[in-house]
């Protein structure tokens, strides 16, 4: 999830959390006022009533043609100490006049006249309806919510991304840096203190990381040379041993084991150096590549080594499988992928390989399936094969991240299938 949509979600679950808990506030207090405006009135007229009555005036009309009603009356003395002297409430008073029911907030009162009889006043006044109240107040709270929130929403959106763009700028730097390559300088101005220490943060990592990459690349070229050169001449001079018709066959049998484990540890060595150098990226020779014609090449190449064993090729071609990639490292997918079916198959089994536009595949029979998790990893092998070194997996994964494509193994029918595709 981006930042940006991550801060709006935030902001959004908490704008409604808080909008929502004042629009109940806001209806209650809206109500309330509206209740303690009407009991003020209604107290001031019952009041009015009170000592009118009490000083014998002229009582106004009960009923004036709106439900501004009063009613009074002689209550008895347990009545009147079994209710509360006051109280309020909300009713749907029926007005004989108009032949309809409509609200109204009415005060009881109970009080007691100077000859001891005890009177209780019911007053009517008019009010609003308070389910019409609540769906007006409703509809205008959403109303005023959506708008406050897009609003909100609107101004973090401004200021979050203009604020934001300096960490933009060093993000989309970053992505277009590479290692070993022409890097344009870092142009990112700022008057945010912590932008310009992760800008100079920035800056000096990769300084580092070119120092390392360039020290891993001198080690890489040195013991590519240093390493390489022993175990040639020791090879040579186990060669020239080997040719001295004084040895015994026990001897020579010793000999023969020596220089095959100085042979299996020099494939291996340019193995690992060649792992290295893909993954520091040293192959920037890029073009577009037929994979179609470089298999029938190393095919032509391997058909003596499968007839040795009797193992049948069969290639289906049906479109062509183009890739742009350093042909080096197309070279060692390719004959890394023939090898390991080479090794991995049955006496007598069968190879076959098959293209499409977007992806090629190779298969070749096997009794046993490999650790689909673990296939990839070096020095990874199953069962030990006779000239396998445990790393021609690891370079074909490393070959396939390097040249954005990628390799999958999987064992259906019989058969270890590796597919390769654009990822």
């Amino acid at each position: 999830m981006k930042l940006f949509h991550l801060v709006m979600w935030r902001v959004s679950a908490l704008l409604v959390a808080i909008l929502t808990v004042w629009a109940v506030f806001f209806y209650w207090a809206i109500i309330e006022e509206v209740n303690d405006e009407t009991d003020d009135s209604l107290g001031d007229y019952a009041e009015t009533l009170i000592i009118r009555w009490l000083s014998g005036e002229e009582m106004p009309s009960k009923n004036s043609g709106s439900n501004n009603q009063y009613y009074l009356y002689e209550v008895s003395e347990e009545y009147a100490r079994s209710y509360p002297h006051i109280t309020y409430r909300d009713e749907m008073v029926y007005i004989e006049e108009k032949k309809e029911t409509e609200p109204a907030r009415v005060l009881m009162t109970i009080f007691q006249t100077d000859d001891g009889r005890y009177m209780e006043l019911v007053v009517y006044a008019p009010t609003i309806e308070k389910l019409d109240l609540r769906r007006a107040l409703l509809g205008w709270i959403v109303f005023l919510y959506v708008l406050l929130l897009l609003a909100i929403l609107a101004v973090n959106a401004w200021v979050f991304q203009r604020n934001m763009k300096p960490l933009y700028r060093l993000l989309g730097w970053l992505d277009k840096y590479r290692l070993g390559g022409k890097n344009e300088p870092l142009t990112n101005d700022t008057p945010v203190s912590e932008f310009r220490k992760l800008n100079d943060a920035a800056v000096v990592f990769t300084e580092r990381s070119e120092k390392v990459y360039e020290q891993q690349k001198l080690f890489i070229g040195n013991a590519s040379h240093e390493m390489q050169t022993p175990l040639a001449i020791s090879l040579n001079r186990l060669e020239m041993l080997m040719e001295d018709d004084t040895l015994t066959e026990k001897q020579l049998s010793e000999l023969a084991k020596t220089h095959q484990t100085l042979e299996s540890l020099t494939r291996m060595n340019r193995s690992l150096l060649l792992l290295c150098k893909i993954e520091n990226h040293q192959f920037s020779d890029e073009k577009e590549i037929c994979l179609n014609k470089l298999f029938r090449t190393y095919l032509d190449d391997y058909q003596e080594v499968y007839a040795y064993r009797h193992i049948r090729v069969e290639v289906t071609e049906a479109a062509t499988f183009r890739v742009t990639m350093s042909e080096s490292l197309a070279s060692v997918l390719v004959a890394n992928l023939l090898k390991n079916a080479f090794v991995h198959a049955d006496e007598g089994g069968e190879i076959t390989v098959s293209f499409t536009a977007a992806s090629f595949e190779i298969s070749n029979t096997g009794e046993h399936p490999l650790d689909d998790k673990r296939i990839f990893e070096r020095f990874y092998q199953g069962s030990k094969k006779e000239g396998s070194t445990g790393l021609g997996l690891a370079l074909v994964d490393s070959v396939c991240k390097a040249s954005h494509l990628s390799v999958t193994y999987r064992y259906a029918d019989g058969r270890h299938v590796f597919t390769v595709s654009r990822s």
